[in-house]
């Protein structure tokens, strides 16, 4: 089959690779007809290479129909249409039984010590092969698999795989009071959702940015939108609450390197220096940026919530203590645990109207083969670029 596979810094290709087939009980394949670029892709296109070899398959968000499944799958068969989430987990354990599918104890890789298997996303996560392709392997699908109705089309569907409920889960998290207010940090795919579910809560969303395109969606979404590079983004949100902040603030940027140039620096030598000297630096010397995060805990008011969405891959700077402490905030993060949230969202992202704009998200639908101009074009926000999605 074909799929995109990644050779180095800035080098993804698509390439023949070996058809899946079912491993184990528990599998499942399927043949993919949308497959996303998610902004954590991003990520392995430039600074978390160390933790990739050459001819991984990337992806991690991904829906198509079911080719074939396991002797211990019965809940989908060949022919059902399906969406995965990105995080692989069993339904069963500990973990799962109490809604938190990220941690999954079937599939930690402990040898990273890190939580539940994912698509596509480097040794630190299992080394799985992910979803750019034409057809994907999909363990635990036992539990995993979404069953979607047809006529439908595939993006109201697709981004249940990650930033649909990845954008619930940290609106969730920012416990945001009935008629209160949100501020959403980085309007990329995530943050857009973000702002969509916090106006069809009843919030009040802020949405902050710099990028013309994003920011005017976010306001045709219904949200006010300030720029990121204002020199006191904080205060600004304080102008517009009365003084005292935001309810809750959502960081949905992680740590993209641009904005903070010492950041940035340090997120290109990694990238550049041998594997065996960027792994320890990228587990251990601070080399996130944090403008966002810093931005989003002075934004909040005093008894807050800051909820963070964002992707962190290395140890971060030291965190503003004095201020959280002063303030007393909460802080909640952590990856998305995708089925907890489903039931909840599918009645909203089938409703009429498409009231979280979910088909009209996506600015450019190349296929398969065209994957590598997109990632660019992507990273460098070309071209309007907001959310890509591939057609194998």
């Amino acid at each position: 089959m074909k799929a995109l596979t990644w050779h180095g810094k800035r080098d993804v290709r698509v390439e023949d690779v070996p058809d899946p087939r079912i491993e184990q009980a528990t599998d499942a394949v399927i043949k993919v007809t949308s497959t996303a670029i998610c902004g954590s892709d991003l990520h392995l296109y430039d600074p978390l290479g160390p933790f990739l070899s050459p001819g991984d398959v990337l992806g991690h968000e991904t829906m198509g129909v079911v080719e074939e499944v396991g002797a211990e799958v019965t809940h989908i068969k060949a022919g059902d249409r399906v969406v995965i989430p990105f995080n692989i987990s069993c339904g069963d354990c500990w973990m799962c039984e109490r809604g938190l599918m990220a941690q999954c104890e079937t599939t930690q890789v402990r040898s990273q010590g890190k939580g539940a298997a994912l698509f596509g996303y480097t040794e630190l996560y299992g080394s799985v092969p992910g979803g750019q392709a034409e057809y994907l392997r999909v363990p635990q699908a036992q539990f995993g698999p979404i069953l979607v109705p047809e006529g439908v089309a595939d993006e109201r569907f697709l981004y249940l795989s990650d930033i649909l409920p990845t954008a619930w889960q940290g609106v969730e998290y920012a416990e945001v009071p009935e008629g209160g207010s949100l501020a959403v940090f980085g309007l990329g795919p995530v943050g857009l959702l973000a702002v969509a579910i916090g106006v069809h809560r009843g919030l009040r969303v802020i949405g902050v940015d710099n990028v013309p395109e994003r920011m005017a969606r976010a306001e045709q979404y219904g949200a006010t939108v300030i720029r990121s590079d204002l020199d006191d983004v904080p205060g600004a949100i304080r102008d517009l609450t009365d003084g005292r902040g935001v309810d809750g603030g959502l960081d949905a940027v992680g740590m993209e390197a641009h904005g903070s140039p010492i950041a940035e620096a340090a997120i290109k030598t990694v990238g550049f220096v041998p594997d065996r000297l960027a792994k320890p630096m990228m587990e251990k010397v601070g080399i996130d940026r944090l403008a966002a995060l810093r931005s989003t805990i002075g934004s909040v008011r005093r008894g807050g919530t800051v909820s963070v969405s964002g992707v962190y891959g290395g140890m971060a700077d030291p965190m503003p203590m004095m201020e959280m402490f002063d303030k007393g905030l909460t802080i909640r993060m952590g990856q998305c645990h995708v089925k907890r949230w489903i039931d909840d969202i599918i009645p909203v992202a089938l409703a009429d109207g498409d009231p979280l704009g979910l088909e009209s998200l996506a600015t450019h639908r190349p296929a398969l083969s065209e994957a590598p101009a997109a990632y660019e074009m992507f990273q460098k926000k070309e071209d309007g670029c907001v959310k890509v999605v591939l057609k194998p």
